[in-house]
Formats: structure tokens, C-alpha cells, sequence
């Protein structure tokens, strides 16, 4: 209950603080490229449910259709604004709306789209347990997935069978030993990686 509190209070100032600068985003992106300013993907959250994930949106329209992973920091999916807004994460913001939604949390495992979430192992499916969030500690240990996948012969074999089971061990550490001293843990170290701290 007090996490959900916190979850909610902290995504409704957010919004609201940066509300210029979300209009600001939004409007670059709606005039830069053809296609809306957002973009909605399926991704499975708490107990197996779908919800609708928001973001900017970055690529250009139906350039998830086949591949639903970004590989590379220069993906020719992605439009020049998109890049940057990615290499920033402010791709990430309208997750807020998420967060007051109920359908993720500042802090959890980062939620999957459906055709991965069925490769999940029972354990795995642990993930499952919490809510999903904007940030987690395999968030900050794979911010540059990109580039790692970018590098790849096969970057959907290699997120599979490398990636994807490197991230879940360590969201299974933190579903095993969820405290709000962690939460906070987690998220000042996500803004001291996005903002050049490194760890």
C-alpha cells in the first residue's frame, strides 16, 4: 500500500513539474516525423496482464511489426529525433501515466512483450508477482542494450538466450528482496547513470 502511495503521489508531481517539458517533447516529435507524438505497445504486467505501455514515439510507424527489439544506437527504424530522445531515456516519461494508471510502478521489473513473456521458465514467471517498472536494477546494469544487440549477427537469438535470462535473474533478486530503501536505491542510481555518474 505505502509503495503504491508513494508510486502515485511521486508519478502525479512528476507529471505535473514536467509538464512543459512533455508538451515541449511531444510537439517536436508530432512535427518532426509523420506518424503521433506517442506510441503504444502491448506488454504484460502484474499477474500476467496486458496493459497498453506508453512512450515518445521514436521509430517510424509499424517498425515494430517484425522485430521487437532496437538494435543499435544508430537502428534505421529510429528518426533523428528519436535517437536522442532514446540515448536520454525521455522516450520513457509518459510512463508516468502508467504509474498513476496502477499499471506499473516507478520501480520493478521492466515489462515484456507477449512473445517473450511465453519463453519465461516457471521461475521466471516470478517476475510476474510485482508491477512492473519505469526502472530496475537490470534497466541500469543493460542501458546500453542497444549497442550490445547492435553488435550481434543474430540480436533476437542473442536478447533470448543471453540478455533477456541475464536481465530476469536480477529482477527475481529484487522481487526477492523488495524494501523502499532499495526503491529509492534504484532510482537515484538510475538518475546518477542518465545524468553521467556512471555507477
Amino acid at each position: 500500500m505505502m509503495k503504491r502511495l508513494f508510486d502515485s503521489v511521486a508519478a502525479a508531481i512528476g507529471l505535473i513539474v514536467l509538464s512543459p517539458l512533455l508538451l515541449g517533447i511531444a510537439l517536436v516529435v508530432l512535427l518532426s516525423s509523420p506518424g503521433g507524438a506517442f506510441y503504444g505497445q502491448t506488454r504484460i504486467g502484474l499477474k500476467g496482464r496486458p496493459f497498453r505501455l506508453l512512450k515518445f514515439r521514436s521509430m517510424r510507424p509499424g517498425s515494430d511489426a517484425d522485430l521487437k527489439i532496437t538494435v543499435g544506437g544508430r537502428d534505421p527504424r529510429i528518426t533523428p529525433i528519436g535517437y536522442f530522445i532514446r540515448k536520454s531515456k525521455l522516450d520513457e516519461l509518459p510512463q508516468l501515466i502508467n504509474v498513476l494508471l496502477g499499471d506499473m510502478s516507478l520501480v520493478g521489473p521492466r515489462p515484456e512483450v507477449p512473445e517473450y513473456v511465453e519463453l519465461y521458465t516457471t521461475e521466471q514467471r516470478e517476475v510476474l508477482s510485482v508491477r512492473p517498472g519505469i526502472t530496475s536494477l537490470a534497466s541500469i546494469a543493460y542501458m546500453e542494450e542497444n549497442e550490445l544487440l547492435g553488435r550481434s549477427i543474430d540480436p533476437r537469438k542473442t536478447y533470448v538466450e543471453e540478455v533477456m535470462p541475464a536481465k530476469l535473474a536480477l529482477d527475481l533478486q529484487y522481487v526477492a528482496d523488495r524494501r523502499a530503501f532499495k526503491d529509492l536505491h534504484i532510482i537515484l542510481r538510475t538518475l546518477g547513470k542518465l545524468l553521467g555518474g556512471g555507477r
